[in-house]
């Protein structure tokens, strides 16, 4: 079987660290992927894809990203469930980042300061 996605588009907000109550910290983002074709009144619609980041990739995309920068993800879908306030059950798919690739930044001098302290 095969779980695959990728996924080119732009940051919506700026990437938040949450710790969960074992430790483990994650950042939920929304990425704008533009389709890839027109609508009928020729316009191109853009589809918001809720994707799950969690220990160093939510953490270097914190760090050195924010709302507007390019990023390329690879992952895995997945669907999952919670129950509301009202007891109703409400169902989401999402992406679950495996990795992240940083394709323009407006934080470009942060970054080259990173990889000058990492030689």
């Amino acid at each position: 079987m095969l779980n695959q996605v990728v996924l080119v588009g732009r940051l919506t907000e700026n990437p938040t660290i949450i710790e969960t109550e074992s430790g483990k910290k994650y950042t939920a983002i929304n990425l704008a992927v533009q389709r890839a074709f027109k609508n009928s009144d020729g316009i191109y619609e853009t589809d918001f894809i809720r994707c799950i980041l969690w220990n160093g990739v939510a953490a270097n995309t914190s760090e050195f990203c924010q709302t507007g920068d390019i990023l390329g993800i690879k992952g895995r879908l997945q669907n999952r469930s919670y129950e509301t306030e009202t007891k109703e059950i409400k169902y989401i798919t999402e992406v679950v980042a495996e990795r992240v690739t940083f394709l323009s930044s407006g934080n470009k001098d942060k970054v080259k300061e990173n990889v000058k302290s990492q030689k």
